[in-house]
C-alpha cells in the first residue's frame, strides 16, 4: 500500500465502503492471478485440457478460460501452435457480453495485443467478418501476429484512428467492442512499475476525454439494433460510471443494458469495468453500403495454388482467391473493399508464386487442421524434435517428398518440406526460439 499514490488511496476510500478498505488494499501485497484461454478454432478443447497440466479452476465469465500458476505459459509448444492464449482473468469478462455470432460484422476498435479481439473471433468460427483495429503501428503488428498464431481466417487487421474508420463504416457493424485506453488503475498489481509511474489525476481526465471521442466514433459505426461494449481496466469513476452517464446523455439513440465492475478483493482477478449498450435509433444521415472485395487472381497464380492444394489437401481448402504482387490470399466471405485503409492482414495469406511454383506461407499453416492434410508430421508434446523444429533445425522424416504440416499433438506449428528423408524447416526466422 505504501507504493500506491496518496491521491489514489484517498479516492478509493471514498469509492469503497469502509468495511472493504482493508481487503482491497491488502490485494497489493499478493501476486496477481494469471489466466489462459483455450482456442476452440483448433478443435475439441477437452483434448487440449488433457495436454495442459498447468490449468487450474475455470474462470466463471469465460467458458474456455482457466486460472494458472505456471510462470512461462508462452514456452509451451501448444502456445506456439495457437491452442492457448495467455490473458488476465478479469480481462476476459468484456467480450462475452457482446454474444457475437457466426456471420456477423464485428469491430474491435482498440484491439492490440488481441486478447479480447481473438476471444470474439473464436466465437465466430471463421464466419462473418471481424475488423481488429489498432492505431499504433508497432502494436498493430503484434496484433496481426496473434491473429495469425491463433489461425483466425475471417479477420481484417487495420492500423487506423477511430475517426478515419467512422467516416468509412457509418452504421455498418452489428457488434463493437471498445476496450478503451485508460489510466490503468486496475493494473497496479499486475504491471506495477509502468501503471504507477503513468498515473495521475490529470491523466485520468485526459483518458476520459479521449474515451469520449472513441465512443462517439464507435457509436457512428454501429447499426441500429447493434450492441456495443465499452470496457476499461481502471477503477476511476470518471472513466467508468461517469463516462457511461455522460455517454447516455450525449447519445439518446443508445440504451444501457448492463454494467459491471470487478474489484480484486471480490474476485480472483485484477480491476476491470464493462458496460453493454444497444443502439435503438438511427441518428446519422447515411448508412455505409460498402462494396464487396472482388476475387482477383491471375490464371497462372490460381493454377499454381490449385496444384499445391491438390497435392497437399484432401479437398479444396480455399474458395475466394485474391492475388497481389504474386502473393495469394483467401478472402473472408463478403469482406468489404479495403482500398484506402491501412491494412496489415485480410483473411488468410496462402503463399507466394515463385517461378511458377506455389510456396505456402506460415499463415496458411496456422489455419490448417491436421486431418485436412495429406501429409502431416505429428509429434508428441514431450518429443525433443518439437524444440528442434521451433529452433529452425532440420530433422529426419520418413514421409514422401513434398510439403508437410509439422504438428504437436495434432496442432499446427508450421510447414516443412521433405526432401529424400530430410525435413527442411520452413518456420519463419522471426518465430524461432533461441537455443538456451
Amino acid at each position: 500500500m505504501a507504493n500506491l499514490p496518496e491521491k489514489f488511496i484517498e479516492k478509493m476510500k471514498k469509492q469503497l465502503p469502509e468495511s472493504e478498505w482493508e481487503a482491497f488494499f491488502a490485494c497489493y501485497e499478493k501476486k496477481p492471478f494469471k489466466g489462459v484461454r483455450l482456442n476452440p478454432l483448433r478443435g475439441d478443447v477437452s483434448v487440449m485440457k488433457r495436454l495442459l497440466p498447468f490449468l487450474g479452476a475455470s474462470i466463471p465469465w469465460e467458458e474456455n478460460g482457466y486460472y494458472t500458476s505456471a510462470e512461462r505459459v508462452g514456452a509451451s509448444p501448444l502456445h506456439f501452435a495457437g491452442a492457448i492464449y495467455s490473458q488476465e482473468p478479469s480481462a476476459m469478462c468484456a467480450a462475452p457480453l457482446l454474444e457475437v455470432a457466426e456471420g456477423e460484422k464485428v469491430l474491435d476498435l482498440c484491439s492490440a495485443p488481441g486478447g479480447k479481439g481473438t476471444q470474439l473471433a473464436c466465437k465466430m468460427n471463421g464466419k462473418g467478418v471481424i475488423v481488429l483495429n489498432e492505431p499504433i503501428s508497432s502494436r498493430a503488428k503484434i496484433l496481426s501476429q496473434n491473429v495469425e498464431r491463433l489461425g483466425i481466417k475471417n479477420a481484417v487487421v487495420t492500423n487506423e484512428y477511430p475517426q478515419t474508420l467512422a467516416k468509412r463504416f457509418s452504421g455498418y457493424f452489428d457488434k463493437i467492442l471498445v476496450d478503451a485506453p485508460c489510466s490503468g488503475e486496475g493494473m497496479f498489481r499486475k504491471n506495477a512499475e509502468e501503471a504507477l509511474s503513468e498515473w495521475s489525476e490529470e491523466n485520468v481526465a485526459l483518458c476520459a476525454a479521449r474515451q469520449k471521442e472513441i465512443l462517439d466514433c464507435a457509436t457512428q459505426m454501429l447499426a441500429v439494433g447493434g450492441w456495443l461494449v465499452y470496457s476499461t481496466c481502471t477503477f476511476a469513476e470518471e472513466e467508468d460510471e461517469g463516462q457511461v452517464c455522460d455517454y447516455l446523455k450525449n447519445h439518446p439513440e443508445m440504451r444501457l443494458i448492463r454494467q459491471e465492475k470487478i474489484y480484486p478483493h471480490r474476485v480472483d482477478g485484477e480491476g476491470h469495468f464493462a458496460a453493454l449498450f444497444e443502439k435503438i435509433n438511427r441518428t446519422s444521415q447515411w448508412v455505409a453500403r460498402l462494396k464487396e472485395a472482388k476475387q482477383s487472381v491471375t490464371a497462372s497464380g490460381e493454377k499454381a495454388y490449385r496444384e499445391f492444394e491438390k497435392e497437399f489437401f484432401h479437398k479444396r481448402f480455399a474458395t475466394r482467391l485474391y492475388e497481389n504482387n504474386g502473393t495469394i490470399y483467401e478472402l473472408p466471405k463478403e469482406v468489404f473493399d479495403w482500398k484506402g485503409l491501412q491494412v496489415l492482414r485480410v483473411g488468410v495469406r496462402l503463399g507466394e508464386v515463385k517461378n511458377g511454383r506455389f510456396e505456402p506461407s506460415h499463415s496458411l499453416a496456422m489455419c490448417v487442421r491436421k486431418e485436412e492434410c495429406l501429409r502431416a508430421f505429428d509429434l508428441s508434446v514431450e518429443d525433443p524434435r518439437v524444440e528442434k523444429y521451433l529452433r529452425g533445425e532440420t530433422m529426419e522424416c520418413d514421409l514422401k517428398n513434398g510439403w508437410c504440416l509439422v504438428c504437436v499433438e495434432g496442432y499446427p506449428l508450421g510447414f516443412g518440406k521433405v526432401v529424400n528423408g530430410t525435413l527442411k524447416n520452413h518456420l519463419p526466422k522471426a518465430l524461432r526460439i533461441v537455443r538456451g
